[in-house]
């Protein structure tokens, strides 16, 4: 934290509280103080220097949204029942991606416990992968734009909905996989730069300033996102995590903050008796990301391979736009099912220079494959679906290229008309015989 003091404003304690009370100033930038009597829904907002009143930015729920008090919890208040869980191994992932908001017509955890039979029976799914969670403005988001990493979104239905979302998978045998953004956080809402030198203006990233991992008291920043991390796995159980475009951590230390997290989620995994996985969204095409440690890699145990959904989308609806310029042959989407990366060096005509690195080396199952995801629907300019660009038996084949290559395949949530009519999105390849 910036010099100078803080005090934390007890909202619904008046009575115990009537003033804010001082905090006081530990080693590091640190401020502790300990209140006596609070219970879990007491609402609290910190004061910095007198005068700025702002949420906790370690805040595990928000119930008022982005600009309201902070609410206290009891962690240990779920009651689970998933003791005899320990996860399953990567290669066994059938990934099912889904948006929590529009998954169902309430838009809640609770709500889609009811449909995780047709989910695992009828799709056949061993793991869900949630977009992001943490607390974002309004009560609808893609989830990228949260700005309080420790907090449950609260109209998805808070902390406790998710701990039931997760507990009911797991009784079902199911995988959850949460993605986390450690690479920026939104516009609205984001007091975190309040409390201290958690951003830095050295590099830029396409959606907000990028976070200071390798700048003065960056340690401090490091230990936020990394105990997110085990935040996550350990009092809600996730099995494994996701995070968002790697490509925007920026970070020159000797010991990269990736493979600093995955170190400390592995080591909490081994702690657990657990079985967790770190995956990355990256376009790097850089090995590094999924070599072991001792390799001179992170260390994560998986990555999407985005060169595997443009050689197939291209070579399916003949698009050459943006990215897809460097795409289009069908050697290529051969060379992704072998190799994993198309571009291992090559020049990408896109880049105009020289791109990524061999991934040989690699086993498939470290390779997340997709026809389509969030990203590849959501960031075109009408949203449209494979299913609305090729035909039929095209959208066969594309989710035969998904579900036989021997990598791990991933599904975007749709619309099945025959057996969910409220599934609220687009079809995809669930509708498929």
């Amino acid at each position: 934290m910036p010099n100078g003091y803080r005090s934390i404003l007890l909202d619904d304690h008046s009575y115990l509280y009537p003033v804010p009370v001082q905090m006081k100033p530990c080693e590091r930038g640190y401020f502790e103080v300990t209140a006596l009597g609070i219970e879990p829904g007491a609402r609290y907002r910190y004061v910095l220097d007198g005068q700025k009143v702002c949420p906790d930015p370690a805040s595990r729920f928000q119930p008022d949204g982005v600009h309201g008090p902070s609410a206290v919890i009891d962690p240990d208040a779920f009651l689970w029942s998933d003791h005899s869980w320990s996860g399953i191994p990567l290669e066994r992932f059938i990934i099912y991606e889904l948006h929590v908001g529009t998954f169902t017509r309430e838009g809640t955890f609770q709500a889609i416990i009811p449909l995780l039979d047709y989910l695992q029976n009828d799709v056949g799914v061993t793991a869900i992968e949630l977009m992001p969670v943490a607390q974002f403005p309004g009560a609808r988001n893609w989830g990228y734009d949260g700005v309080y990493p420790f907090a449950v979104q609260s109209s998805y239905g808070g902390p406790e909905g998710l701990r039931a979302f997760v507990n009911a998978c797991h009784e079902k045998g199911i995988a959850v996989i949460l993605d986390v953004v450690y690479n920026h956080l939104g516009p609205e809402g984001n007091y975190l730069g309040e409390f201290g030198p958690y951003f830095t203006d050295r590099y830029r990233t396409p959606w907000g300033c990028a976070i200071n991992f390798d700048g003065p008291d960056s340690d401090e920043v490091r230990a936020y996102f990394i105990n997110n991390a085990l935040y996550w796995v350990t009092e809600f159980h996730i099995d494994a995590l996701r995070l968002d475009a790697i490509h925007g951590i920026f970070d020159c230390s000797a010991c990269h903050i990736l493979r600093e997290l995955t170190e400390a989620v592995h080591a909490q995994a081994d702690r657990l008796g657990r079985v967790i996985h770190v995956i990355a969204e990256s376009n790097l095409n850089d090995v590094r990301v999924i070599a072991p440690i001792s390799e001179g890699g992170y260390g994560l145990d998986g990555q999407w391979n985005d060169d595997f959904h443009h050689a197939l989308h291209t070579v399916l609806t003949g698009e050459r736009t943006g990215y897809y310029e460097d795409f289009g042959r069908l050697d290529q989407l051969a060379t992704a099912l072998k190799e994993g990366f198309v571009y291992s060096g090559q020049r990408s005509g896109f880049r105009r220079r020289r791109h990524g690195g061999s991934s040989t080396s690699r086993n498939p199952s470290q390779f997340v494959v997709f026809a389509q995801n969030h990203d590849q629907v959501g960031n075109r300019a009408v949203g449209e679906r494979l299913s609305s660009l090729v035909p039929r038996e095209a959208l066969k084949v594309a989710a035969a290229a998904c579900l036989l290559a021997p990598n791990i395949p991933l599904l975007f949530m749709g619309k099945s008309m025959e057996r969910q009519p409220h599934f609220s999105i687009l079809p995809t390849m669930e509708t498929l015989p």
